[in-house]
Parts: C-alpha cells; structure tokens; sequence
C-alpha cells in the first residue's frame, strides 16, 4: 500500500514509470513504446513506420529525433500508432511518443542514405539517323540526372537533361551503317537502351561518268565520281557492269561497260543506301 501511496505522491517524470506500468485499476498507467517497424529509413522520409507499445490511446504526437511525424493511424486498444517518418540527417534518433498521460519511452530509429537509383530509359527518338551523325535525340525516362549517353562506344555531343531528370536530348555522332548500342550512363549506374540506334547510310551522288560514251561492244574502262559510293554496283541499261571496284573514301567507282544497244541508256548507281541515276546516262557507239 505504502508503494501505491508513494506513486499517487510522485507524478510521472518525461520517460519515467513510478514503480512500474501498474498501479490501481487503470492498466497500463504511462505510455510505453516497444517497437519502431521498420526500425531503418530513408534521410528523405516519407515512409510508413508502424510503432507497437502500450498506453498509446490518444497520442497526439510522435517526434523523430525531436521533428515531428505525421500521424496516420492508431490502434483503438492503444497498442500501436502509425506515423509518417519526417525527413531527417543520417543517423540514429530517439523516437518519442506523446499522450494525455505524458511522454513514452524512447526506442531508437536509424535514419540511412538510400544508394541513388540507376536511370531508366522508356524510349529513344529517333532510333535511326545518317552514318554521318549530327541527328538530334530525345531519350525519355527517370533518373537521368548527370547523364552521358554512347553511340556504338562514342559520346553523343551537346547532351543536356531536364530539372526532373526526365529528359536527355543530343546530338548523335557518326557511326558505322547498321543497328549499334545505345548505352546511358549516370553517377548511379548505366543502362543499355532497348533496340539501340540505327545508322543509315545516305544514298549515293555522282558527279560525273566518265567517259559518257563508248562501243555497243562493251569493255570500255569508266570512272563514275561522287560520294557515298561504298558498297555500289552499277547498271547499264539494266545490265551489270563487270570488274567493279570503289576507293575507300566512296568517292569513286571504277569499272567495265557490258555490252549495249546504240544509243543513250540510263546509268544506275545502287548502294545498301538506295539508287541513283548518273544524270545524262551513257551513249553506246
């Protein structure tokens, strides 16, 4: 009874029990908290923590490290609150809830540093452009903050990113005909880009063949000179001219006329590219 007494005589200090949770018929007589669920969390805040304890009915504030949480929740029977974690310095704090019968225990919550999140790519526009490069690019998705962004192994020029990190635009370097990598890179990782880029090469030009005319018989050496020559085959009048060979530059063809009727045929340049038609054509004597 003396125990009782003395208890009634000594009001609860701030994160104290007198003589124990018990105490007349009203159990228990402080708040207490057992557990923080999860115990860990992001400096940023913003996610759910569940704590368990005893006495909670009422509470009407619950501090991280003395910043408030948000409360969401509470167990009618008193046993629990749900709060909201504030934003707070890495590390660990005192989690502290209050009521109308005064302040809880402490148990301890660690705020930690979430490793930044690698960037995600959703989509690449255009996926295809001239092997000379210079074709300007939007690649939209999250995360892309401090981004580079490769072509085949080669650095995309004039990159810039939106604020939200939603947005990268650029400029494609030149690159080989055909479909390459696409590879996107932040200080948090890189990823590759679904169906990659796909260089085109331009359609042949020609300057000039030369000569413009020779025997119906065939055999005559000629010189066709242009760009974007590589890779060509050439047509008279449908027929394939023989022995043909391209510099490596693409700028000029060599080869052998077939044999022709007389008169003036169409000349036909082909490439991987697309055709084109040597203007003036050629005239078999």
């Amino acid at each position: 009874m003396s125990e009782v007494i003395q208890q009634q005589g000594n009001p609860q200090t701030p994160g104290a029990w007198p003589g124990g949770d018990g105490g007349g018929g009203d159990w228990p007589r402080y708040p207490r908290l057992y557990d923080a669920i999860p115990s860990s969390g992001p400096t940023s805040g913003g996610n759910t923590v569940l704590l368990t304890g005893s006495g909670l009915l009422g509470t009407n504030q619950v501090t991280f490290g003395g910043v408030p949480a948000t409360i969401v929740a509470q167990d009618p029977s008193g046993n629990s609150v749900t709060v909201i974690a504030p934003a707070h310095a890495v590390g660990t704090v005192q989690v502290i809830a209050t009521t109308p019968r005064g302040l809880s225990n402490a148990v301890s919550y660690t705020y930690t540093v979430t490793p930044p999140t690698g960037p995600t790519v959703t989509v690449l526009v255009p996926t295809s452009g001239p092997t000379t490069g210079g074709t300007a690019f939007a690649i939209i998705g999250t995360n892309l903050t401090g981004g580079t962004v490769t072509f085949n192994g080669v650095p995309a020029s004039g990159v810039s990113i939106n604020a939200t990190g939603t947005v990268l635009t650029g400029t494609t370097p030149p690159g080989p005909a055909g479909n390459v990598p696409v590879v996107v890179t932040t200080p948090a990782g890189s990823t590759v880009v679904a169906g990659g880029f796909t260089y085109t090469a331009p359609p042949p030009v020609v300057t000039l063949l030369s000569p413009s005319s020779g025997s119906a018989a065939g055999g005559t050496a000629f010189v066709v000179t242009g760009s974007n020559l590589s890779g060509a085959s050439v047509t008279f009048n449908g027929v394939a001219a023989t022995g043909v060979s391209v510099n490596a530059s693409g700028t000029a063809l060599v080869g052998f006329t077939p044999a022709g009727p007389l008169g003036n045929v169409p000349v036909v340049v082909t490439t991987p590219a697309g055709s084109t038609v040597v203007a003036g054509g050629y005239t078999y004597v």
